[in-house]
């Protein structure tokens, strides 16, 4: 018995040209916060094994890794959604139509860009009013506001995203299926 691909990860193929452009920016955002994360990683080595072996510890480790954590992990929200990477509970409309789980894949998407784009408003908005008030970290005395304006641009990345994905699951209602699984 074959059923139609519904929710497997969207061919870069199906995407237009904005869809690819999309896809890339996606895709380097989620490389550069693989890559904070992996400094992170080598940060904290240096901060246990020089607290354990030298009693020099990386001065505000723990801030860094905060700051730079909650940074990096905005970065990864568009490039999951743009290949349907988020967790989906698809129990319920497996047997269904593709074209009514393409509909229900749209709002979805709708409601990721929705999310997306509030808490980068939020988040903005939040940062601003870190900056005015001129909190800074503990022991570095950096100031809070970059952190958090740090995050703005994977949230707002991840809105667009939403909205292109909801575009793109509406048009795919009426498109052909094509493929079955094995």
């Amino acid at each position: 018995m074959s059923e139609p691909v519904v929710n497997e990860p969207a061919p870069a193929s199906e995407f237009g040209p904005f869809g690819l452009r999309l896809l890339a920016l996606s895709r380097w955002a989620a490389i550069l916060g693989g890559l904070c994360f992996m400094a992170l990683v080598v940060m904290s080595i240096v901060s246990i094994v020089g607290r354990k072996l030298f009693a020099m510890p990386v001065p505000g480790d723990v801030e860094i890794l905060q700051m730079t954590a909650a940074f990096a992990s905005a970065l990864f929200f568009a490039w999951c959604h743009m290949k349907r990477g988020d967790v989906k509970v698809d129990f319920f409309t497996a047997k269904l139509p593709p074209r009514i789980v393409h509909t229900l894949d749209a709002l979805g998407s709708l409601l990721v860009a929705v999310v997306g784009l509030l808490l980068a408003w939020r988040t903005g908005v939040g940062a601003i009013g870190v900056m005015r008030s001129g909190e800074t970290s503990m022991i570095l005395g950096v100031p809070q506001w970059i952190s958090q304006m740090l995050m703005v641009p994977g949230f707002a990345l991840l809105g667009v995203v939403g909205l292109y994905m909801m575009a793109h699951c509406w048009r795919l209602r009426n498109a052909p299926t094509t493929e079955v699984k094995p």
